[in-house]
This record gives C-alpha cells, structure tokens and sequence, in this order.
C-alpha cells in the first residue's frame, strides 16, 4: 500500500498536466460543438445558446464538407501507401551490408522532416511553377509539355501528396530502420539454407518481423495525412476550384475566417470519429493477418 501511494504521489504531476492541459479542453471543446458558439458569444457570452446536434446535422448537409472528406481521402489513400513503401525502399538500403556512408544517407532523408513546413512548402511553389519550375523544366528534358501542379485541379493534390511524401517519409525511415536492425542474421542464413533468393526472404522473413512496426507507421502516418492542412495553407489556399481543401482546412475556415467556432469543433470531432474508427480496423486486420 505505501509502495502504491508513493506511486501515485509521483505520477500525480503528470496526471494534473494531462487532466488540465488535455482532458480538460477535450472537454471543453465537445461542450462546444454542441453550441452555437461565434464572434457575437465572444463579445457576450449571453448570447451562446445551446443547439444541441444542429451543427453536426449541418455538417452532414454541408457539400463543402464532404468536398473536403474526399479530398482528404483522396490525400491518405495515395499519399499514405507512397510514404510507407518509399520509407520501407530507404531503411533498406540503409539497412543494406553493402551500403556505405550509412550516416550520412540517414541525415540526409531525414533532414526534410526537421525543415520548417512552411519555408520548404515556399521552395516547392517554386519548383512546381509552370513556366520557371525546375521540375517542369526536367520533365520537357523528356518531352513532356509543362504541367501546371498547382493551377490545375487534377494535378494540385498530387502535386501536395509528393511535397508530402517527401517532407515526411525520413520519419517513418528511421522507425523502419530501427526495426530492420532488431531482425537476427540467423534468420537469413537459415533462408538462405533452404534456398530463399532475395525475395524470397523479404517476403518470408523480413516482413513478417517487420509487421508489428508496419503497424504503428502506418496508424502514424495514416493519423498524420488525415490532419493535412499546412501544405494546401500554404501552396493552394485550398484551390483550385476548392480541390485542396481538406478536413482541417474546412474547419480552419469555419472556426477562423467565419468564427463559426462551435460548428468548426464539431468538424474536429467528426474527425476524431473516423480516425478511430479507421484505426479499430488497422488493428482488427493486423490480428487477423497475425493469426495463424
């Protein structure tokens, strides 16, 4: 019992921080969404009323919103498979016997993730500029006509899924990395025995040891791609013809440009719902897979 309270007395800091800084506003915010909080309950809290689920039935009936669930979708879906396997490809040949300057190639993918978001998002602009952009000026090397990245509504999340990739896949390297190095040699000199090639033994050894992380990247950064919001902030104010704009961006309008603030924490926690519930089925699969 003494040994329990001292635990408590010791967690109890951390505990208080959680409760005030996290669980507190948490709170506070679903109290929120369930008012018609704005400009007006700001300038007098007199005038906040409660509306129950009005603003989440609005939310439902509001095209901008599912305009900007697809769109964000759409970024998870291609960016989320993109950033993993890209990840996978450089932790192992990192991970590789023959690789040299491990160090430095490990720096190197992983500096764009310690790069300020919006200075490197400045430089991209840059780079996919029509007529100027180096990326459009490598691709007429081939032939290719210039392509307008983020002026032309099927190219600009695209363009946002490939700054994304790059600026975040060193992350999710390092993890992978970390991974590789956990798996014993034995286990490759045993396939190696039996007659496995290379593939063979990425298929049959390295992966399956490798599933436990697979899993926490991906809920990472399947969590991470649904908040997308600075890239088209900055790139593409959510154009063209609203084909950028994303959850976060929607709400960040809502609650920031309208100060629609009770309508725009509803939006976060519809959010949260689908966040989870995606998650619950991650987890559901990978036991799924794991069972033999």
């Amino acid at each position: 019992m003494k040994r329990e309270g001292a635990a408590w007395i010791f967690v109890a800091p951390a505990l208080a921080a959680l409760g005030l800084f996290f669980f507190l506003p948490v709170v506070a915010a679903l109290v929120l969404s369930f008012t018609d909080f704005d400009i007006y309950s700001l300038a007098d809290i007199r005038n906040l009323r409660f509306v129950g689920l009005d603003n989440y039935l609005t939310l439902l009936r509001t095209h901008l919103f599912w305009k900007a669930l697809g769109n964000t979708l759409y970024f998870v879906v291609l960016g989320v498979p993109l950033s993993i396997a890209l990840s996978l490809g450089a932790a192992l040949l990192i991970n590789s016997k023959l690789a040299r300057f491990k160090g430095l190639f490990r720096t190197l993918y992983f500096a764009p993730v310690v790069t300020t978001l919006v200075a490197v998002a400045v430089i991209w602009r840059y780079l996919l500029h029509t007529k100027y952009g180096l990326i459009n000026w490598g691709l007429g090397g081939f032939g290719i006509d210039p392509i307008d990245w983020l002026g032309d509504p099927h190219w600009a999340m695209p363009a946002i899924v490939i700054f994304a990739v790059w600026k975040n896949f060193g992350y999710n390297m390092i993890i992978l990395l970390a991974g590789l190095q956990t798996i014993p040699d034995e286990l490759y000199e045993a396939a190696k025995i039996d007659g496995a090639g290379r593939w063979a033994q990425f298929r049959h050894v390295t992966l399956p040891a490798l599933a436990p992380v697979m899993l926490v990247v991906s809920i990472l950064t399947m969590a991470g791609y649904f908040q997308l919001f600075a890239e088209p902030y900055v790139m593409t104010q959510g154009g063209p013809v609203e084909s950028t704009v994303s959850v976060l961006y929607f709400m960040f309008e809502q609650g920031f440009k309208w100060w629609n603030l009770g309508f725009a924490t509803s939006v976060a926690f519809v959010l949260f719902v689908i966040l989870f519930a995606i998650t619950l089925v991650q987890l559901k699969l990978s036991q799924r897979w794991s069972d033999p």
